[in-house]
């Protein structure tokens, strides 16, 4: 078993396809209209299904806003260099919530930045390729 994706539901399809596209650097995958469900899904990620979890944006055509709730955490992306993937997000738009620094209680460095249906994001040390890349 593996996760295959994280579904988040959107208000503008185009401007979360771009969010995640252009500032956080995913691919997007694929797209599909579903006419009769009224609804259209678009599927990002930094590899392709076959590899990696991705994430599925859910655009429903009547609904522009969603609160978001208190049950959902955050989504996590692993950078080489959080304080430099926080300032290149921000270049590109995004808003951080966050600023890079030590985590609360540790001494792992993270920040948060914001998608734009207010989704927050965590940036954080992607110890995994560290070690991988160790061998």
């Amino acid at each position: 078993m593996r996760i295959l994706h994280t579904m988040l539901r959107v208000g503008d399809l185009q401007r979360s396809i771009d969010f995640y596209t252009q500032v956080l650097g995913m691919k997007l995958l694929r797209q599909k209209d579903y006419p009769e469900g009224r609804f259209t899904l678009a599927f990002v990620g930094y590899e392709d299904e076959s590899r990696q979890a991705v994430l599925e944006l859910t655009y429903n055509w009547d609904i522009h806003e969603y609160e978001l709730g208190t049950g959902f955490g955050h989504i996590a992306i692993g950078v080489d260099d959080v304080h430099q993937a926080a300032r290149a997000a921000q270049e590109r738009g995004a808003r951080i919530i966050r600023e890079p620094g030590p985590m609360n209680a540790g001494t792992t460095i993270i920040a948060f930045i914001e998608d734009p249906d207010g989704y927050p994001i965590e940036l954080l040390e992607d110890r995994w390729a560290k070690q991988e890349s160790r061998g």
